[in-house]
């Protein structure tokens, strides 16, 4: 029997407008985004949305800008109040929840981590690290380790004494990061919150949140446009546009099978060798021999590894055992740009 999800999100509407609840069924008639908007005023937000989120895991959500990727992320801890539909946490539906049960799940259970820092500018490092424990109510004496630590963890330790405006702005975001982990709350919800980073600096913060979540498996919801950042940060992916949900899955299963030209589009310029793993592209069965390496290494790894043994195939193994083979014709077939000409994803917007 499989797990529950951490987050369950069901049937889940946003239209903007006065009347929103009765645009709820034009759209589900089939009225699209900019019908809704020209003959009633109202704009689609999301269409529909329904995902399954497993605990300690990183799901992230992605699409253009006006996709609805924000607007879905502040459902979770309704900073936006739905249409219609259901977000259930731990088999509790958020959307139920009256003013104090709100509250303290956002005390306890949901941290935020914003694009835009929302650093208090006033505060100290340590004191914006303190913040979140300070609205749990935690004592001076348990508090002040507890954001030490995080402080320590995110490599600001020095910069204690310092202000928002005296940091860079990955200096600024590792605060954000250790105000959030200090709370200790099994949901972590990050809205687009490398995007504002230099290039450099935003890989830099994605090792950090890696790092970090090999150790402390927190339920991380990960809002972005950056399809390279989704790749290397994600367990699962879902891509939205114009509001619905478009497609869903992992990694693997997206690049290998987009639903669409949109996702075709999105996924059509990245390095499949460096992001495709053996283990979704091999032969379930044994073959000519060769070195074994294991089913999650990737595809340009696995190549250099064959022409180092002067090998024309290699044995998959997972854990040790063999799961199936792999040949350097089907590694070269599987990284081969897919046929058919992309529209390039300007054309969506």
């Amino acid at each position: 029997m499989s797990e529950e999800p951490k987050v369950k999100i069901e049937k889940l509407f946003k239209i903007f407008g006065s009347n929103g609840k009765k645009m709820v069924s034009h759209v589900e008639n089939g009225m699209t985004k900019p019908e809704l908007l020209e003959k009633h005023s109202h704009v689609l937000g999301l269409q529909d949305i329904n995902l399954d989120i497993p605990a300690q895991g990183i799901q992230v959500i992605m699409g253009l800008s006006g996709s609805g990727k924000s607007t879905l992320i502040r459902h979770i801890n309704r900073l936006i109040e739905p249409t219609s539909g259901h977000i259930v946490i731990d088999g509790e539906d958020v959307m139920q929840m009256n003013e104090a049960k709100l509250r303290n799940f956002r005390r306890f259970q949901a941290s935020m981590v914003f694009q835009k820092f929302a650093l208090l500018p006033h505060r100290t490092v340590l004191s914006n690290v303190l913040y979140g424990l300070e609205i749990q109510s935690v004592s001076d004496s348990d508090a002040l380790p507890r954001a030490q630590k995080w402080i320590d963890r995110v490599g600001l330790t020095g910069f204690e004494a310092r202000y928002p405006a005296q940091l860079s702005g990955g200096m600024q975001q590792r605060v954000g990061l250790a105000r959030a982990l200090a709370t200790d709350a099994d949901i972590l919800l990050m809205d687009e919150a490398f995007s504002a980073l230099d290039p450099l600096i935003r890989s830099d913060m994605q090792g950090v949140l890696l790092e970090l979540q090999e150790e402390l498996h927190k339920t991380i919801i990960f809002i972005t446009h950056d399809l390279d950042e989704a790749l290397r940060i994600g367990d699962n992916i879902a891509i939205l546009r114009d509001g619905a949900m478009v497609q869903k899955g992992t990694t693997q299963e997206i690049i290998l099978n987009p639903a669409d030209e949109y996702v075709t589009d999105f996924v059509a310029d990245i390095s499949r060798a460096r992001v495709l793993e053996l283990g979704s592209i091999m032969a379930k069965k044994n073959g000519k021999g060769g070195p074994e390496i294991d089913r999650f290494t990737v595809i340009d790894t696995a190549m250099q590894a064959l022409m180092k043994a002067k090998a024309e195939s290699a044995v998959v193994t997972e854990d040790g055992k063999a799961v199936g083979s792999i040949t350097m014709e089907a590694m070269i077939q599987a990284i081969a740009r897919p046929e058919g000409k992309s529209k390039g994803i300007e054309s969506y917007r």
